[in-house]
């Protein structure tokens, strides 16, 4: 598995057309709910909510697909809270047909940062 570091994923958004995958439950993207060690919650800017539970649920490569709503080979970059639960998920992506990549900072590192993309 590639992951993606903090510099890279700016450079990425910046470039935009990049598919920005949040595994984290809804309430976590929301902002509503999080972790105490982060100084703030929410999300990244252009990240998608698809939580990992809905798409350990798919039985199949297309049901995946159908969730994530992108086309085969699609690149995508997943992020969590600290990394683990969207390392979990680029695996599952990447078994079906996208190149999915783990941005292994995910929030804990990205709610640290003053400056938004």
């Amino acid at each position: 598995m590639e992951d993606v570091t903090l510099v890279e994923l700016r450079s990425l958004l910046a470039e935009g057309g990049l598919a920005l995958l949040d595994v984290r439950t809804p309430l976590e993207f929301e902002g509503v709910a999080g972790a105490h060690c982060d100084p703030r919650q929410g999300h990244i800017p252009g990240a998608v909510n698809v939580p990992l539970e809905r798409i350990l649920e798919c039985s199949s490569a297309d049901e995946v697909r159908a969730v994530v709503g992108l086309e085969t080979g699609a690149e995508i970059v997943a992020y969590c809270h600290v990394g683990s639960r969207s390392g979990y998920a680029v695996q599952v992506l990447e078994g079906a047909g996208y190149h999915a990549r783990n941005y292994v900072g995910s929030w804990h590192e990205w709610s640290r940062e003053v400056a938004e993309v």
